[in-house]
């Protein structure tokens, strides 16, 4: 394993010092679960890692006048347990609760899920169905990236190395509506994500009509991506079982998965099919 400097700033302005006044590789560390695995295998390097749990901003979760804010260390299992988040963005909730063990969700933190940048994580879905906003600082001020906009790879995302995540927004849920995140795994618990699929849908009461639809897949693309053109298939509509299926076949044909050990293109594709029916038909289950 590579040695490296470690520092606990307890302020942001301590970590925009940090992240300004110096020339080393620095990496955040709010739970640890992915980076330090990383660091041990040579997967990624740092000259400093700088841990970010001791600061207050990164730390806030908070549900007021429809909006949340969710700290970047914020913890998977102070998520799944945040009533507001259990109901009002049901799929954030039923995610966290998947990352990993009981152990790793008491350590690892929704923003690290997401800068971690994997293709196959599960809480990303459930934030771009909900068009969450990624608040983020760095020696020039902050900045709100979408976090449509925010992943540019396996690993990779739109952050300067200089920059860190502070908070993730998330905008008030569309009235009349509810979401649901489902994965297919290999084996019963602690695995990764073979196929993933998050769902919101909005439904207006007097019509049935699908007045907003969001699908979001994991593990199928290089990056999580929405399934705009399976989106549009139920908005606009009642939402009855040939339009489900028809959705579910149009999300297969939108992802690009890859054949590796965990499954071919061909079974990917089929999950995703499979996956987006049912997601929808529990929204549309709750919502009835």
């Amino acid at each position: 394993m590579q040695t490296y400097e470690f520092t606990s700033p307890m302020t942001l302005d301590n970590v925009k010092k940090l992240l300004s006044g110096s020339t080393k590789s620095i990496r955040p560390l709010a739970g640890g679960t992915d980076l330090i695995d990383q660091l041990r295998v040579d997967r990624r390097t740092a000259d400093i890692v700088m841990d970010i749990k001791n600061i207050n901003e990164l730390n806030q979760l908070d549900y007021t006048n429809g909006t949340l804010n969710l700290g970047a260390a914020v913890s998977c299992t102070t998520v799944r347990k945040f009533q507001p988040i259990i109901d009002n963005y049901p799929a954030l909730a039923e995610s966290a609760g998947l990352v990993g063990s009981v152990q790793i969700q008491n350590r690892a933190s929704i923003g690290g899920n997401v800068c971690n940048a994997a293709p196959s994580a599960d809480t990303i879905p459930s934030l771009l169905i909900y068009s969450a906003i990624g608040v983020v600082i760095g020696p020039d001020g902050e900045r709100k990236i979408p976090l449509e906009n925010f992943f540019t790879g396996p690993s990779s995302t739109v952050l300067n190395p200089n920059e860190i995540l502070v908070s993730i927004i998330i905008p008030p849920p569309p009235e009349n509506s509810t979401s649901h995140y489902l994965r297919f795994i290999p084996r019963e618990e602690m695995d990764i994500a073979v196929a993933g699929v998050g769902t919101m849908i909005a439904i207006d009461p007097a019509t049935r009509q699908c007045v907003q639809a969001r699908i979001a897949l994991s593990a199928v693309s290089a990056i999580p991506k929405r399934a705009t053109e399976a989106e549009s298939i139920l908005e606009g509509n009642v939402i009855n079982e040939d339009l489900i299926t028809e959705a579910g076949a149009k999300a297969s044909i939108e992802c690009t998965p890859i054949d590796d050990i965990r499954g071919t293109i061909e079974y990917r594709k089929e999950l995703v099919k499979v996956l987006t029916r049912r997601t929808i038909r529990k929204c549309i289950e709750i919502l009835n």
